[in-house]
């Protein structure tokens, strides 16, 4: 399935296995990416991949990359892609509206690109049972405060449910088959 013009972006950040081993629900984070670029690949959405210094933390796991038709890591050492002056550029010259955001940690880098990412105009959903955090009540008061700057915070199956719209879409039984899968 093709993309739709205005398709918005699904920004994957820092899951990288050394990260992920720090997260104490990082299984569910895991999971539920798995998920999210499962339903972003049916509807043909494009994908980014970000690593935090990936010479020395290592590279996104594996699995999640196998999910993408043709995934795009961008390497990075700043906390937000936005505050890199080379990878802003690149996502600028993408055209994009609007940012679906997942990853890692929720209190350092989500906070630090979705503010970012308003402050140069994107519209930024993040997919709240997709990100994850050492700590889960400063996850609680990082989504709190985003969502008061602007950005829509909502579980994953709600925003592709949106982005589908209605049963006759063409990728609505596949999804179905994923929201079963990843239930």
């Amino acid at each position: 399935m093709t993309a739709y013009p205005a398709a918005p972006l699904l920004l994957c950040l820092d899951l990288q296995p050394v990260f992920l081993a720090a997260i104490p629900d990082s299984q569910r984070v895991h999971w539920r990416c798995s998920f999210s670029l499962e339903a972003a690949k049916g509807l043909g959405l494009p994908v980014v991949f970000t690593e935090q210094v990936p010479d020395k933390l290592g590279h996104t796991a594996e699995d999640l990359l196998a999910l993408c038709r043709e995934p795009e890591v961008l390497a990075k050492t700043a906390f937000s892609p936005f505050a890199e002056k080379k990878l802003a550029a690149h996502f600028r010259a993408k055209a994009l509206k609007h940012l679906l955001i997942c990853g890692l940690e929720t209190p350092i880098c989500v906070y630090q690109t979705a503010m970012d990412a308003l402050k140069a105009g994107y519209k930024v959903t993040l997919l709240a049972d997709c990100l994850g955090a050492r700590r889960a009540a400063d996850a609680a008061t990082v989504l709190a405060q985003l969502a008061h700057a602007g950005c829509h915070v909502l579980p994953a199956e709600t925003v592709f449910y949106a982005l589908v719209h209605e049963a006759s879409h063409p990728f609505f039984r596949d999804y179905t088959k994923l929201v079963k899968k990843y239930g």
